[in-house]
């Protein structure tokens, strides 16, 4: 008999059993669609208030050291409200299982970090999409040409500039040999003697100044360009490691999250470094029951 009755509940343990890290697909889309368009609200808040980490604008480049910092910061901010409430989201709408073998706050874990990845890869598609929008060419705007930097596209227009030049005449490529010439000047050596030379007559014969007043201006442009690049490495390496940091600690965001939000679902209280949240949580339960 004893026999038997040990067969039985063995045999419904492992009918209770679950599949060991399976995944329910409805929270962690949905988790994954409430992270994505709570970033989405909050980056959009931040480009208006001037928080973009980098722009195209040649006046970002006057900005000061703290505007980047506090611009990294709003980006690892929104990461972690973002993926947090979307973790939380997932696992709070996640169906549990009234099995003994389920580790709960680990299958909640996970379903908040499946979320977080799927709202990495949604916005990733969404700033392909968006810098391949933008990269198309508009009838009311002339894009610089492809081999040309867009860093330096200020200081190629002030270069070349003329009070007298006759219409439709097409400078690209005169333009994109001088940037090449130009991103040099961030080099150890700098912008070599013959290039300066070469760049001072092309001045001379495309805007009608004298040989003084052109040497002037390459002077200017080339001192402008290596202030140019080097703001913009350090915009770039500034927004690399804000964006990694984002990432990271919005995959911790959205496993804590979702702890928080199993733990409401089953009506248990927090941990102790959220006991601030334990007014949200109904009395303690001694098995997971599913949402109504």
């Amino acid at each position: 008999m004893e026999t038997l009755v040990a067969a039985g509940k063995a045999t419904a343990l492992e009918q209770d059993r679950v599949p060991p890290w399976s995944l329910q697909w409805t929270p962690v889309v949905a988790g994954a669609l409430a992270a994505s368009a709570l970033s989405l609200i909050l980056i959009s808040f931040a480009a208006a208030l001037g928080l973009g980490v980098a722009s195209a604008a040649p006046t970002w480049r006057d900005t000061s050291f703290a505007l980047w910092l506090l611009s990294g910061v709003y980006l690892i901010f929104q990461a972690l409200i973002s993926f947090g409430c979307g973790g939380y989201f997932a696992g709070r709408i996640r169906s549990p299982y009234a099995s003994v073998n389920e580790d709960v706050a680990t299958r909640d874990g996970m379903h908040g970090v499946a979320s977080w990845a799927l709202a990495v890869v949604i916005g990733a598609v969404l700033t392909a999409l968006v810098a391949w929008a933008a990269s198309k060419p508009s009838s009311t705007m002339q894009t610089p040409s492809a081999s040309e930097p867009s860093v330096l596209s200020f200081e190629l227009d002030r270069l070349f500039r003329a009070p007298r030049r006759p219409p439709n005449v097409d400078l690209s490529a005169e333009r994109a040999e001088a940037a090449r010439i130009l991103m040099t000047s961030s080099s150890h050596s700098g912008v070599a003697t013959d290039d300066r030379a070469y760049l001072v007559q092309q001045v001379t014969a495309l805007t009608g100044l004298t040989g003084p007043d052109s040497e002037k201006r390459v002077d200017a442009t080339i001192a402008n360009a290596k202030q140019a690049i080097s703001r913009a490495r350090a915009a770039s390496i500034i927004l690399a490691f804000s964006a990694a940091a984002a990432l990271l600690f919005g995959a911790v965001a959205a496993w804590a999250g979702a702890a928080a939000g199993g733990r409401h679902r089953d009506g248990r209280p927090l941990s102790a470094w959220m006991m601030h949240s334990n007014r949200w949580s109904s009395r303690p339960a001694e098995t997971p029951q599913s949402m109504p």
